[in-house]
Parts: structure tokens; C-alpha cells; sequence
């Protein structure tokens, strides 16, 4: 029988419920503050403007982003911040994300078909800002004339971080509606990006880095993406689980035939259409093996972290899921591509900054965040308040 002082010590159910709602109203609460980079983020649209001699000097060409370090974060579902793209660029993202629907000739930028409206497209979300920017940080100047001109000498364009103008900006689309029809678009809209020399390129013999890689994921198609070997400025999102299972998968294809499969190959399922990422323009034909997926025609590989890694139930990852991530890490890495998990945990804090700082350690490339604030402060160490929001 448990003692009367004990029994007033003990929490009820209703007590327990308060606490739980105080939680949960905290975390509500603070989901509603901006945080500093959406706040910041006027910052580049408002520089230079009405400066007074002693201002004037202390400002060049090319400091719309400075003091700004680049992260290795990638900005997911960056449409639905208050100032997509540039809230991302103040947290030094070097990753962002945009969902493109394809309706009445125009891409059409948001999470579902409800969300979509007329202004938000990919070209003034995403296009026209980038040129704006990257226009800022490569001027003609009397001493930098030679950066459009058509010459072997012709310096290279700078990207968007004054404090590393070597760094590309990842963008990546993801293709919603339908892949072959979306495709034509997209490429044609980043015509004004691939004019002025920004786009990342492979030249039919090495790629050439420039401010912005495009890479597709969802819909985007394979076939249609490497059907040119000679160039191409989009590159694929292509499947991690895949690069790394390669080695204990037969060929489904040989064995129908009666013959034996050759070593690390794979064979596609029959194709279904838009597939979802990295699987989006493969066919039956098409025989999956180690070098399919590389640098000439991929950039990211990418897997869901709850499909592929799994909840970490003791909020600590496991010794098979280390395993698993740093298998995924060797093998992207061979293939001399960037690994990147979508769908980490958010929720509660200490979870995820755990997991953040275990992807961090193992040389994951690239963290996909919502919260920009924090995966900026790179500092995760375990705080009270992780668990109210």
C-alpha cells in the first residue's frame, strides 16, 4: 500500500494533463515567432540604398552576403518560408528545395495543387532572385571586365557567399506532375541561368561548377535527364538504398533468360510511369550497376531516414543503423555523390540534434532542416527546452 505522503507526491491524470498542455502551447507558441533569418532576409533586397559617403566606403560590389558562412543544411520545403530563398541564403543553406507543378504552361511552386497560386512560380520565387543576386556578385567593373567575355580566360562566375564564391547553391526540383512534360519547361525556364554561365554543366567530359546546380528529384526522368551525353545542366537526385544493395542483388532480367547475372547489377522493375525520386525514367532494359549513378549525371543520393535508417526508439541510434549510415556514406562517396536524408525526426529537439550531430560526425554532406535557426547554430547539445517544441 503506498503511504498517504507518497499518494500526494504521486501525479494524476489531470495533473498530467496540464503539464502535457503546457508543452504543447509552448511549442505552439514559438512556432509562431519569426525567427532571425526570415527577419534578416530583407537584408538583400535593401542593401546600398541611400548611403552617405562614410557608408559608401565601407561597402564593395560584391557584399550583398557578407559575413555570411556557408552550411552544409539544405532548406527543406523552402516555399513555405516567409521569405523563400533568401531566408535559407542568411542561414548560409547551400541546399534549397522547390515542388513544381506543371499547369497551363508555367510551374507553379507550393506543397499540394491547393497551395499553388498564380504569383508563386518558379521563375519569380526562385529564377529572377537568383539572377538578381548572382548579377550582384559578378559585376563589370573596370576590374573585373573580362567576366562575360567569351574567351578560355574569362574568369569564373562567383557564387552567391562572398566569404566562399567558390560554393554552389544547390537547387533542387522536385517534379510533381507529370516528368517528360515538366521537364521540357524546366529547362527551358532556366535558359536565363545557363545564358550568363551560372549553371553547373557536364560538358561531355567533365562537369564544370558554376553558382547554381540544378538537381531533380520526384518525377524528375532518368532517361530524359542522361539522353544527351555531350551536355546537361540538370542532375539527378539518384536513389542511396540502391547504391549501396548493388552488391547482393541478381539481375531478375538474366534470370529469366536462364543465365547467370553479372556481378553488382540490378535490374529495374518494368516502368510504371512517374516513380518518385530515383526511380522516375528507369525501365526494364535498363540494367542498374555501380557506375550508372556518378558525377556526370548525378549530384545527390538521397533516402528516406525512416524508411532506410529507422526511429531510433531509444533515442539513440543503434549499432545496425550506424552501420546502415556509414555504409550509405562509403558507398555515395565511391560514387562521388553527396548523401542527403529526407525525413529525419523533428520532433522532440533533442532527438533531432542528436541525430543531426551523428550525420554531421559521419560525413552525411548535406542536413535536411526546417529549422533554420538551429542548424545554423551548429551548437546541439542537449537544452531543457528541447522538449517544447
Amino acid at each position: 500500500m503506498t503511504p498517504s505522503c507518497c499518494q500526494s507526491l504521486a501525479p494524476t491524470h489531470h495533473s498530467r494533463g496540464i503539464i502535457q498542455f503546457i508543452v504543447i502551447t509552448c511549442g505552439i507558441v514559438i512556432t509562431f515567432f519569426p525567427d532571425e533569418f526570415d527577419r534578416a532576409s530583407n537584408y538583400w533586397h535593401h542593401r546600398h540604398h541611400n548611403l552617405n559617403t562614410a557608408e559608401a566606403v565601407s561597402h564593395w560590389p560584391t557584399d550583398i552576403s557578407r559575413d555570411i558562412t556557408p552550411i552544409g543544411c539544405h532548406s527543406h520545403n523552402d516555399y513555405w518560408r516567409r521569405v523563400p530563398l533568401f531566408s535559407a541564403l542568411q542561414a548560409g543553406c547551400i541546399s534549397v528545395e522547390a515542388d513544381v507543378w506543371l499547369f497551363d504552361d508555367d510551374l507553379y511552386v507550393g506543397h499540394t495543387t491547393s497551395a499553388l497560386a498564380p504569383k508563386r512560380t518558379l521563375r519569380t520565387m526562385y529564377i529572377e532572385p537568383l539572377l538578381r543576386v548572382l548579377d550582384k556578385q559578378n559585376p563589370t567593373t573596370h576590374f573585373n571586365r573580362d567576366r562575360h567575355a567569351a574567351s578560355a580566360s574569362a574568369s569564373r562566375a562567383q557564387g552567391v557567399f562572398d566569404t566562399d564564391p567558390a560554393q554552389t547553391l544547390v537547387l533542387l526540383i522536385d517534379f510533381k506532375t507529370d516528368g517528360p512534360a515538366t521537364w521540357s519547361h524546366v529547362v527551358a525556364q532556366l535558359s536565363p541561368l545557363r545564358e550568363r554561365g551560372y549553371l553547373t554543366h557536364f560538358n561531355g567530359k567533365e562537369v564544370i561548377p558554376g553558382p547554381v546546380t540544378v538537381v531533380g528529384t520526384g518525377n524528375t526522368p532518368f532517361d530524359l535527364l542522361t539522353s544527351v551525353s555531350t551536355y546537361r545542366d540538370i542532375f539527378f537526385d539518384a536513389p542511396l538504398d540502391v547504391l549501396i544493395d548493388d552488391n547482393n542483388t541478381t539481375s531478375t532480367q538474366y534470370q529469366d533468360e536462364g543465365n547467370q547475372a553479372p556481378q553488382n547489377t540490378i535490374a529495374k522493375p518494368a516502368p510504371t510511369g512517374n516513380r518518385g525520386q530515383g526511380l522516375s525514367g528507369t525501365s526494364a532494359d535498363m540494367i542498374i550497376n555501380p557506375n550508372t549513378f556518378n558525377t556526370t549525371n548525378s549530384y545527390y543520393a538521397s533516402v528516406s531516414f525512416r524508411k532506410s535508417i529507422g526511429m531510433p526508439w531509444q533515442f539513440h541510434l543503434s549499432d545496425q543503423q550506424m552501420a546502415r549510415i556509414r555504409k550509405h556514406v562509403q558507398a555515395a562517396h565511391s560514387h562521388g555523390l553527396k548523401v542527403r536524408y529526407w525525413g529525419i525526426p523533428s520532433w522532440p529537439r533533442s532527438l533531432r540534434n542528436h541525430i543531426w550531430t551523428v550525420l554531421a560526425r559521419e560525413s552525411v554532406d548535406i542536413l535536411n532542416v526546417d529549422d533554420l535557426e538551429s542548424a545554423a547554430r551548429k551548437d546541439w547539445r542537449p537544452s531543457l527546452f528541447d522538449w517544447w517544441s
